[in-house]
């Protein structure tokens, strides 16, 4: 099966989703990775007294580091304006996203779920651009992406590290993706890429947050039960 993770950040794909990711690729699916931004404008970006262009190429070449890490069947990271995806218009959005889907073909998309996890404005509009892009897609009967699914928290919203994190209820989680050392480990290793953000990395606890059980919605499917894998009955 062919999986599509779609995030506006360098480092989204690491802050959690990353153990399932690995999970995932062990299983022998293909996971692709498609990031909107640079994430060039980071305050990070002050500390190393660069300009945002030259922070995005830092970040760029920190997410080939996460790639190999990860062992990635591809990434794509383009260069739409980090902080700003509010200000475009989401058609011109959704259209860019769709001309990668049409590249990849997957079985299944996923992104954030609505509240984004952390709240960020980047965050919700990725998620509502890939939720119309998938629904028109169904739409117009196309025979891919078969599936989409929110890479979401569990629990209390967390307001012990840097972010105020929020989580999807027990109804909500469609699938568990249940992780192994070796994904655990990749997990913190493709964390320890992203040199400049060492700080942020830090003060948010991610590593102690995220244990080996990540938690998805699933969109617009009656399930009787929780899938006993993302890409069960496709």
């Amino acid at each position: 099966m062919k999986i599509l993770y779609i995030f506006p950040h360098p480092d989204d794909e690491s802050f959690g989703p990353a153990p399932a990711i690995s999970a995932q690729l062990r299983q022998g699916n293909e996971v692709y990775l498609l990031t909107l931004t640079k994430g060039e404008a980071t305050k990070e970006r002050f500390k190393l007294n660069v300009s945002k262009s030259e922070m995005g190429e830092i970040r760029y070449r920190e997410m080939l580091c996460v790639e190999k890490v990860l062992g990635l069947t591809g990434m794509t990271v383009l260069d739409l304006p980090d902080n700003e995806l509010k200000k475009m218009d989401p058609i011109d959005i959704e259209e860019i996203i769709m001309e990668h889907i049409e590249i990849i073909k997957p079985d299944i998309l996923i992104t954030y779920a609505v509240h984004g996890i952390s709240g960020f404005h980047d965050h919700l509009v990725t998620h509502a651009v890939v939720k119309r892009v998938y629904c028109q897609m169904k739409k117009n009967k196309q025979k891919y992406p078969r599936r989409l699914a929110f890479f979401t928290r569990k629990g209390e919203v967390n307001m012990k590290g840097k972010f105020r994190l929020e989580a999807s209820t027990e109804d909500e989680i469609g699938f568990i993706e249940t992780c192994n050392d070796e994904d655990m480990e990749r997990f913190r290793r493709a964390l320890d890429c992203y040199e400049t953000y060492r700080e942020v990395i830090e003060a948010s606890n991610v590593k102690e947050i995220v244990t080996n059980e990540v938690p998805f919605e699933i969109f617009g499917e009656d399930l009787k039960s929780r899938l006993v894998s993302v890409t069960e009955d496709l």
